[in-house]
């Protein structure tokens, strides 16, 4: 069984970025006089938040323990987090002290023959799973084509499994693809920003972000500015080497398989009506016949 989980680190970094992003005017404080530091001071987050200056401060040192939800909400309301920041925020303090369970060393599970058959039935869409790290560890032959750069891709990591963090930041390649490589660069270093919240024990995880922290300077930044991102879906236009520019929509929905390891299936689809939808469809149609 692993050790109890120190994230004394994150938690101190975490609040004391998300202080120095808020201004006084943000919270209705006055904004008379020299400031020395960035945003807002400990002590006027203690106030808005209802605690003690000391009790705060020794919060945003990273000690976490015995703090109750209301006051973890009442500091959540101050700083002003977004729900996926509250969440993560909650995920730091459950992790400072997790159970028996949370601690359990998280496996790699064998995709099951019936999601396979369900991604396999996906003839229009673009649908594959992947784990928490973001490697994909199952697809259908749709999602194989539209992301072939990925997976044909030098980056791909441990057992052939592709990975999106390693693609986009250790593949150059990687930016003629996305359009918009900046957002989905910073997606995905979000996504695994909050999994690390979650399980901080996770070894696989670990090793992933200290690789790319030291040979990928854009990853580094990123990690550094302590952004996370928990629900996500919407648009990505790509260019792809075959089919040409394609605007798909996307949306990830949990996966249950495994109580110890998170999946999610992600499904890409275009608007119907559309030269993405025709686009899409021909990508299939050659799929199919290969």
């Amino acid at each position: 069984m692993e050790s109890r989980s120190d994230n004394r680190a994150d938690i101190r970094d975490f609040l004391a970025r998300r202080r120095a992003q808020l201004t006084p005017e943000q919270v209705g404080l006055p904004t008379s006089g020299r400031r020395r530091v960035p945003g807002l001071r400990r002590e006027e987050v203690a106030v808005l938040a209802g605690v003690s200056t000391e009790w705060y401060t020794r919060l945003e040192k990273g000690h976490i323990s015995g703090v109750s939800e209301d006051v973890l909400d009442a500091v959540a309301r101050t700083l002003q987090l977004s729900e996926d920041e509250r969440t993560y925020l909650f995920d730091l303090a459950k992790a400072a002290h997790p159970s028996p369970a949370t601690r359990r060393r998280r496996k790699a599970v064998e995709v099951p023959p019936r999601v396979q058959w369900l991604l396999d039935s996906m003839t229009l869409s673009a649908a594959f799973v992947s784990n928490s790290r973001l490697d994909i560890v199952a697809t259908n032959a749709l999602a194989r084509a539209l992301f072939a750069p990925l997976f044909d891709s030098h980056a791909t990591g441990e057992r052939s499994r592709p990975n999106f963090a390693r693609y986009y930041f250790l593949d150059d390649a990687s930016h003629d693809f996305v359009e918009d490589w900046d957002l989905a660069a910073n997606t995905t270093v979000a996504l695994l920003r909050a999994e690390a919240g979650r399980y901080p024990n996770d070894k696989a995880l670990r090793e992933l972000v200290g690789e790319l922290s030291t040979v990928s300077t854009e990853f580094r930044t990123r990690w550094a500015a302590h952004n996370v991102r928990i629900h996500h879906g919407g648009v990505k236009r790509f260019h792809h080497p075959d089919a040409g520019p394609l605007e798909l929509t996307y949306q990830p929905l949990d996966l249950p398989m495994s109580a110890h390891e998170a999946h999610s299936l992600t499904i890409y689809t275009a608007q119907p009506g559309t030269p993405d939808e025709e686009r899409l469809k021909l990508l299939a149609s050659w799929t199919a016949r290969v």
